[in-house]
């Protein structure tokens, strides 16, 4: 419940399917939230297509009906921080109208979602330009980064390429509609654009667009040239936007910042205090504090773990690391260098396992009738069996081995075209079979996020705390084999809608209620509950993580020897 005389800032989310808003109080509280659905077109085969229009009226209402959930006055909200998912493109013409880019012709569908492969070949135009630039993307771009995408929509929609006055990330189209001002973030520019944040002036690769042949990107400055850290203020919110958002006009707007990058702020603030929500409006001043804070970033990793999963660090000088992409100058923490892993597969791989057995059946007729979830049922049959075998739950798998690339490996690998491997099935078709083949994947997850932390570490940072949010959070056979495979504690956010929480916090610094964003990172995040990993579980996991490496390496000797492609 809201408190008299209390502030309140709103923080945007638009992830792929919804648009969501959460009413936060500046010392970190979500009182209330609320998510509208957005629609995605798919006119082929990975194509996807959005409206900007459409995402921004789910915004509005989504705000709506999160203000009228919290019961607090909309004249006591004095920030608004957005976020949306990384690389959606937008395009817009001279007066805003959405440009289409679809090969259907429909205006409508003005936003290439993050997750389009349309662009493959471009992507690979880019690349073969070795640029020096592509260092900060692991050494090889995406297709679903905006160079390939702007190099599909000149070479196969000239129409649009030569109408749109505007392409621009989701993040900033979303601050600009609320502002009225076409202000750039160096999140998505540095991430997505490969804006080189850390040099002074101009930061834009121009020789490299030109290779690709996009010089004419910047006749007219169709790019954007007002590009600011997160924590910036974007603009004030426009009369126009006050009212499609049921807001004041005049509200601060922060600058904007990708989905997953707001939740590594929501959740690396718990690293850096109580979360006590002292007015921090003077700000870390450079000195021993900041300094100490810094320092302990450096040893702090975010996980949000989802259908996959992504690994974020932040560190004072950049490091370049083999198969993680960056490191990207201010593109979470102002001031320092972001570098990103993370998995293609993981909430997927395990509801794939489970879908994949003859026993699921079993499983979800007993979840209903508990009136629980599949994963709780499989929890307690893991627990079973450890008890009737009299062995930790861990060493249930000390036969099954699980290679988790069924959907390719993003880090440390990069490497698409990897797959799953599974060594010692039986014929065992039984709940119990299930269960141990489900702890199995769940381990190699956790494997995999090892993996990437010891390759983080190798390349100079000390990670011995992973803060953790998203679906396995909820799981404590998750959390138990990711804190003892990793040697890590993990920490869970008190606010789960950690997203949320770290839009809210870029909202609180634009307002000015807090300094920067430090400061609003420490005063609004906290950790509500801590799992430690078990050191009598160390000896086993080394064993497994030895088998996890060999089953890589005796996949690639497996296809070299039939010549194999992915399949």
């Amino acid at each position: 419940m809201p408190r008299p005389g209390e502030s309140h800032v709103v923080g945007i989310d638009v992830g792929t399917g919804s648009a969501r808003a959460g009413i936060v109080t500046v010392d970190g509280r979500c009182l209330a939230h609320a998510s509208v659905d957005t629609e995605t077109a798919t006119p082929r085969a990975e194509f996807f297509e959005q409206s900007s229009d459409g995402i921004w009226d789910a915004c509005g209402r989504a705000v709506r009906a999160a203000i009228e959930r919290s019961g607090v006055d909309p004249a006591s909200i004095v920030g608004i921080g957005i976020d949306a998912t990384s690389c959606s493109l937008v395009a817009l013409d001279a007066d805003d109208r959405p440009v289409t880019v679809s090969p259907e012709g429909d205006d409508r569908w003005n936003v290439v979602l993050w997750m389009d492969h349309r662009a493959t070949e471009e992507a690979e135009v880019v690349n073969r330009t070795g640029h020096e630039a592509l260092r900060h993307v692991g050494g090889r771009i995406s297709p679903e980064m905006a160079p390939p995408k702007l190099l599909w929509i000149k070479r196969h929609l000239p129409g649009t390429w030569k109408r749109a006055r505007r392409f621009i990330d989701l993040a900033d189209f979303l601050t600009y509609r609320a502002t009225g001002n076409d202000v750039r973030s160096m999140c998505t520019t540095v991430c997505k654009w490969t804006y080189l944040g850390h040099r002074e002036g101009d930061g834009w690769p121009r020789d490299l667009f030109d290779a690709i042949g996009l010089a004419d990107l910047f006749d007219g400055d169709r790019q954007g040239t007002d590009i600011r850290p997160v924590g910036e203020v974007a603009g004030r919110l426009s009369p126009t936007a006050a009212g499609d958002l049921g807001l004041p006009e005049g509200i601060r707007v922060a600058v904007g910042i990708i989905d997953a990058h707001a939740g590594g702020l929501g959740l690396l603030g718990a690293a850096l205090g109580d979360g006590s929500g002292a007015d921090d409006s003077g700000a870390d001043d450079g000195g021993a504090e900041d300094s100490a804070a810094r320092a302990t970033l450096e040893r702090s990793l975010a996980l949000i773990g989802g259908t996959s999963s992504c690994h974020m660090a932040v560190s004072r000088d950049a490091k370049f690391l083999r198969g993680i992409w960056g490191p990207y100058f201010s593109a979470m923490v102002p001031g320092m260098w972001l570098t990103e892993g993370g998995q293609s597969s993981t909430g997927s791989l395990i509801d794939h396992v489970i879908n994949d057995s003859a026993a699921a059946p079993e499983a979800r007729r007993l979840a209903e009738e508990r009136g629980t979830t599949v994963y709780d049922v499989l929890n307690a049959e893991v627990d079973r069996l450890a008890s009737e075998r009299g062995v930790p739950v861990a060493e249930l798998t000390a036969g099954l081995h699980v290679l988790p690339y069924f959907l390719g490996n993003r880090s440390p690998r990069a490497d698409a075209s990897l797959r799953g491997v599974v060594s010692g099935l039986g014929l065992d078709a039984s709940l119990a079979s299930l269960a141990v083949r489900y702890l199995a994947a769940v381990q190699a997850i956790a494997y995999g996020t090892r993996h990437i932390i010891a390759e983080l570490n190798a390349g100079g940072y000390e990670i011995d705390a992973v803060h953790v949010c998203g679906g396995g959070t909820k799981n404590p056979v998750w959390l138990a084999q990711h804190a003892d495979i990793t040697g890590c504690r993990l920490d869970m956010p008190a606010e789960p809608e950690a997203v949320l929480l770290g839009a809210a916090i870029l909202g609180a610094v634009a307002s000015g209620v807090h300094g920067d964003v430090l400061a609003a990172m420490r005063a609004m995040g906290r950790s509500s509950r801590t799992v430690e990993p078990d050191p009598g579980s160390t000896a086993y996991h080394d064993r497994k993580y030895r088998v996890f490496h060999r089953m890589y390496d005796h996949f690639l000797e497996l296809r070299e020897l039939m010549g194999a492609s992915v399949s």
